[in-house]
């Protein structure tokens, strides 16, 4: 059994990314696993000022907001799943706020597997790429990461259109081949 911690960025509950992870979650949990999806736009993360507080207090982050609680869940995990509907080619800007505010205690979050989850309107995977280097930027700075998978949601804009696509199975398999 593992740990399985789904951030999802979708600021649309429901979305079409939201969806992709909870399928995933399901077919994880079905396999055994312990798993938390966190909703991060459900979550008050402020953006990181850049002022090193967290340096020099062993980690406490001067801001007092949620981002404690959902890094010692990052920490904690043995499987971190990321997941963003692209935007402007790029992550939105809710987890990559969260990822910038893993600093506080970033040496800590090691030892991960990750999986990717991307939506995007455009069909064309390619168009996906960047917010996929963003994901593996942030998993370069985690020791011991490895990437396990990721689920190209293309051709997907209106809410709940993920519905009608084959994607929503590998989403379900994904998750289930989390042992």
């Amino acid at each position: 059994m593992k740990k399985v911690l789904i951030l999802s960025g979708s600021p649309r509950k429901g979305g079409n990314s939201d969806i992709l992870c909870d399928e995933f979650m399901r077919g994880a949990l079905t396999s055994g696993n312990q798993v938390e999806k966190i909703r991060v736009s459900e979550k008050k993360i402020d953006f990181c000022s850049g002022c090193y507080y967290c340096q020099k207090s062993g980690g406490v982050c001067a801001k007092k907001d949620d981002m404690a609680e959902v890094l010692q869940k990052m920490i904690d995990a043995d499987v971190i799943v990321l997941a963003s509907p692209v935007y402007f080619y790029s992550i939105d800007a809710q987890l990559k706020a969260l990822i910038d505010r893993t600093v506080a205690r970033w040496t800590e979050v090691k030892n991960k597997e990750f999986y990717y989850i991307v939506t995007s309107a455009d069909e064309e995977k390619e168009s996906q790429e960047r917010t996929i280097e963003c994901f593996r930027g942030y998993a370069d700075c985690v020791e011991g990461a490895v990437e396990k998978g990721i689920i190209y949601g293309t051709g997907v804009y209106e809410k709940g259109e993920i519905n009608n696509s084959p994607v929503l199975k590998q989403a379900y398999e994904m998750g289930l081949s989390v042992k």
